[in-house]
């Protein structure tokens, strides 16, 4: 069974960072894309960030460029989230996301593994 757990949220000021992790299990996750995705109060999900298990093919949301950054660590089947001068409109529940295709894309019905999300607050 697979499973995707998301730690590192929290609160933090304005031009502060954090770092999200996301514990993924169950099975091997060659071939399959990991993604961020996020969801603020009243808003849809929204795409954030996605990479091909095997460290290609990383994709950005606009609005992230240059300050977040996905990466995965193989060994511990690990998916993280680098999170950089954090703005207040970055405040969302961000969750994790497993599916199998080789080029990441921003579509969430790409992604049939999802986790229970972590919330990022950013005070202004």
């Amino acid at each position: 069974q697979v499973q995707l757990v998301e730690s590192g949220g929290g609160l933090v000021q304005a031009g502060g960072s954090l770092r999200l992790s996301c514990a993924a299990s169950g099975r091997t996750f060659s071939g399959y894309s990991m993604a961020w995705f996020r969801q603020a109060p009243g808003w849809g999900r929204e795409f954030v960030a996605a990479l091909w298990w095997g460290g290609e093919n990383i994709l950005y949301e606009d609005s992230v460029k240059g300050r977040f950054t996905i990466s995965r660590d193989i060994a511990n089947n690990t998916v993280y989230l680098q999170m950089n001068s954090l703005k207040p409109e970055d405040t969302a529940v961000y969750y994790c996301a497993a599916g199998p295709i080789w080029k990441p894309n921003r579509l969430s019905d790409s992604y049939g593994y999802w986790g229970q999300g972590t919330q990022v607050t950013v005070s202004s």
